[in-house]
């Protein structure tokens, strides 16, 4: 595998989507100080629609702990968790992000200047992703004072079935009298629609954006995704997150037109199964770039497209899209997703991401990925490593594999 480096391409819409990141941290951090202004923490694919029609400023803590990752602070505050009765080996976005309160410290600090996270008047949960969640909040319900309140999602769902659809419909109903109580703000149905629908545009836009890869060239990776995605994870319901898209796309399209791939000379089209390794996001993008490799597509950046939400019956519509999600799916249901993915961006390789502390969405561990390679005749790899605690990654054994997929994918096409 080449040791170049080749400049990674930048994205000038990039200067656009930081300046909104920013302004919605600033909100933040000002509604934190206003007794008027009430907070929300939510977990990222939780109720937020249903929050903001209730006029919250909502903050979502596995965003903090995806930039713990990144700024690669989550090694150094970990410890303070474990410390305190967490164990290593749960998700590293709890356990570093509960290490940077005990540590009173945040890379918002550095990147927005703001001294500390909001804190929160409720704390809103949906375990569709992990039980990990429900007890991160529970950790912040102690430290505050203040109602934790979510939604227990099935997991391993093969069909959504009504009954399974009106017992959700019913815990997001049943969040809605504390959520007026704590904003003071009566329930509007029609704002919740007005919310809804705000959010569905955005998912859309954001699956053109993620769709664009399938041009060959791609003028987009996944590790471009994986900062793009940020409007559509803390800005879905608000309509600024539907304009920066707009932008996005444009730009993207640009480059369609005239011929100009996010790799140069791009003859590998390779897909990312499992979370990011947060820490190593450049480093991992320049290693397949140098070799011609482009990572087009993955789960994770789908996770966050909510095509359920358009529904005339918004607490159905939340019911459907959050239950949808691949995590929260079967095997069989997983393996049909991959299969359709490798086929519409005309995958040649698989990356599968064993992250130690995120098992819900590591899925090698039960065979799928020898599966889908006998059955697609596609091959793959597993990396060792993390989302946030690079103890866990070995740089070495990434090099390894990776070179060991570039090189199976070259001598098939020689």
């Amino acid at each position: 595998m080449s040791d170049d480096k080749p400049v990674i391409k930048k994205i000038r819409s990039t200067g656009a989507m930081r300046a909104l990141m920013a302004a919605y941290f600033s909100e933040l951090n000002e509604a934190a100080k206003t007794d008027s202004a009430k907070v929300a923490w939510c977990t990222s694919v939780g109720p937020a629609e249903l929050l903001r029609s209730f006029g919250f400023q909502v903050y979502f803590p596995e965003n903090h702990g995806a930039l713990l990752g990144s700024s690669r602070m989550a090694a150094d505050l970990i410890p303070a968790a474990t410390a305190a009765g967490y164990s290593p080996e749960i998700c590293s976005y709890l356990t570093s992000d509960v290490g940077a309160y005990l540590n009173k410290t945040t890379p918002l600090s550095r990147a927005f200047g703001i001294e500390a996270v909001p804190k929160p008047d409720v704390l809103v949960y949906n375990t569709n992703q992990c039980r990990d969640v429900q007890d991160w909040l529970a950790f912040y319900q102690r430290e505050f004072d203040v109602p934790l309140i979510g939604i227990e999602t099935p997991r391993s769902i093969s069909h959504l079935s009504r009954e399974m659809i009106d017992g959700l419909i019913a815990q997001y109903t049943a969040l809605t009298p504390t959520l007026q109580e704590i904003s003071g703000t009566s329930f509007d149905l029609d704002r919740l629609k007005k919310v809804m629908a705000s959010s569905y545009r955005c998912t859309m836009q954001w699956k053109k954006v993620l769709r664009i890869a399938e041009k060959q060239p791609s003028p987009i990776t996944f590790f471009d995704g994986t900062i793009h995605m940020g409007p559509a994870v803390v800005l879905r319901g608000d309509e600024r997150a539907e304009r920066y898209y707009e932008t996005l796309l444009t730009e993207l399209n640009e480059r369609v037109n005239s011929g100009v791939g996010a790799v140069d000379d791009e003859a590998h089209r390779l897909y990312w199964e499992g979370m990011p390794v947060w820490g190593k996001l450049r480093d991992n993008a320049e290693q397949f770039a140098a070799n011609k490799a482009c990572v087009v597509a993955s789960t994770y950046c789908n996770s966050w497209i909510f095509e359920d939400l358009a529904n005339d019956n918004p607490f159905e519509g939340m019911a459907r899209a959050y239950s949808a999600l691949f995590i929260v799916r079967s095997e069989e249901y997983k393996e049909r997703y991959i299969t359709a993915m490798a086929a519409d961006y005309d995958i040649d390789g698989f990356i599968y991401h064993n992250a130690k502390t995120c098992p819900n969405n590591s899925n090698c561990n039960y065979g799928m990925h020898r599966r889908l390679t006998d059955k697609l005749g596609i091959p793959h790899v597993v990396i060792d490593g993390d989302l946030n605690d690079l103890r866990l990654y070995s740089e070495e054994q990434a090099r390894t594999q990776f070179e060991a997929l570039i090189e199976q994918l070259e001598d098939s096409a020689a």
